[in-house]
């Protein structure tokens, strides 16, 4: 599932052609996707200004001149592309190869030229809208911590957190509630960057190890921003383009590879949690 970096690349390539310009068009090419399509979710949109495109955790933002915004999350396969070369577009975008045009559910189109196809194949993503000036008590972010990479993450919030809590750090980073967009991957890294166990209880965790971690965080996000997010399997930006912070990944996917932190002789191990593969080095992480 693209987690934070793929988000945000992603709306970085749609904003030059969305942000800022009205809907002449709308297709809804079938009635759900992991959930069934708002009532009314054509006409909703179709005539509306985006005033602005942003990101939540790992949702995707288009509030309208309208009062509502569009929500939409990529779920496992999700894809957005754009084509057309109107106002703000990088020119036609090619279909990949293999792409089947069947899995093309959503179609956005703008008063300026611009065409945006919704993709994805096995249908895990949705769409919704709200009232935006409400979006802040909808059940989908209601409960959601902090943005990592905003002044309201910190080891104080990581200490809130994890106080008296015996699960692991990985497993509460993974809760959005503790902060949200992290997924495996840049916990994974994050971890094994700060040298911190994922199963150690993370209450024993002292405030200068969780400062340590928050600052990780922020700079396994900002290096994966620069590289375009992690593509390991469907995840394309708006362009096409694919990221390639996976070539930089130091746990993450490195089973049984040496340890690249310095002054260490151990190897990547793997275990699966909760259906989730966990990669540390047990010679530094603790």
């Amino acid at each position: 599932m693209p987690e934070l970096p793929e988000v945000e690349t992603v709306r970085r390539g749609l904003a030059p052609v969305l942000e800022g310009h009205r809907l002449s068009r709308v297709e809804m090419r079938r009635p759900d996707l992991r959930f069934p399509f708002p009532e009314g979710f054509v006409q909703r949109l179709a005539g509306a200004r985006v005033t602005a495109l942003r990101r939540r955790a790992k949702y995707l933002l288009a509030d309208l001149d309208r009062g509502e915004t569009l929500i939409a999350h990529l779920g496992m396969s999700g894809r957005f592309r754009v084509e057309g070369a109107g106002a703000g577009a990088p020119g036609r975008f090619h279909r990949a190869a293999g792409d089947d045009p069947r899995h093309d559910h959503v179609v956005f189109e703008t008063e300026a030229g611009g065409r945006v196809v919704y993709h994805d194949p096995r249908r895990f993503g949705f769409m919704g809208l709200a009232p935006t000036e409400d979006l802040e008590q909808h059940p989908w972010f209601a409960a959601m911590g902090p943005e990592p990479l905003s002044d309201a993450f910190g080891g104080g919030r990581l200490a809130e957190a994890f106080r008296d809590r015996r699960q692991g750090p990985k497993t509460l980073l993974l809760d959005q509630r503790t902060v949200a967009g992290l997924g495996n991957i840049y916990v994974c890294e994050a971890l094994h960057e700060a040298r911190i166990s994922p199963f150690r209880p993370a209450g024993r965790l002292s405030r200068p190890r969780l400062d340590v971690l928050a600052e990780t965080v922020k700079a396994v996000l900002a290096r994966a921003l620069a590289a375009g997010g992690s593509t390991l399997r469907d995840f394309a930006a708006a362009d096409g383009a694919l990221g390639y912070f996976q070539h930089s990944f130091r746990a993450y996917d490195r089973e049984d590879e040496a340890c690249p932190n310095p002054g260490c002789t151990g190897r990547i191990r793997r275990r699966v949690q909760a259906g989730r593969s966990t990669f540390w080095c047990p010679s530094c992480q603790r």
